[in-house]
């Protein structure tokens, strides 16, 4: 039974679990889209988290007070748009982007204070 909650004896049972609805989290990611972070060649990190961190932050706050896993999935989602800025941005990861999932792995865990959601743990998958 998808979506239903399972007791600690395995029987599944309904129950109101206040979450992230499918349409704000839709939303979101279009809201992510439209930011249009993968053309940023010529920003570096820094000018992408003075874009984006007032709008984690605010999503962060908002919507993460109840099913906090359903919107990781959600913001993890940003993690995916700068691994595609990290190949275009540097030649070196052109064509891989296992490698500049790797490097932005290693950068987020150098420095997580620069995008607010490694800063609260949603950070990159690596390769």
């Amino acid at each position: 039974m998808a979506g239903w909650p399972k007791s600690k004896r395995g029987v599944y049972f309904n129950s109101f679990s206040p979450a992230l609805s499918g349409k704000a989290a839709k939303r979101i990611r279009e809201k992510m889209r439209t930011w249009n972070i993968g053309r940023w060649t010529e920003a570096g990190i820094e000018d992408v988290a003075a874009q984006a961190n007032p709008a984690l932050r605010g999503w962060w706050n908002y919507y993460a007070a109840f099913y906090m896993s359903e919107f990781k999935r959600v913001i993890a989602h940003f993690n995916d748009i700068l691994g595609k800025w990290v190949v275009r941005k540097y030649r070196r990861f052109k064509r891989s982007r296992a490698k500049a999932r790797t490097w932005l792995r290693q950068l987020a865990e150098r420095a997580p204070e620069l995008l607010y959601h490694w800063k609260l743990g949603v950070l990159p998958s690596a390769g």
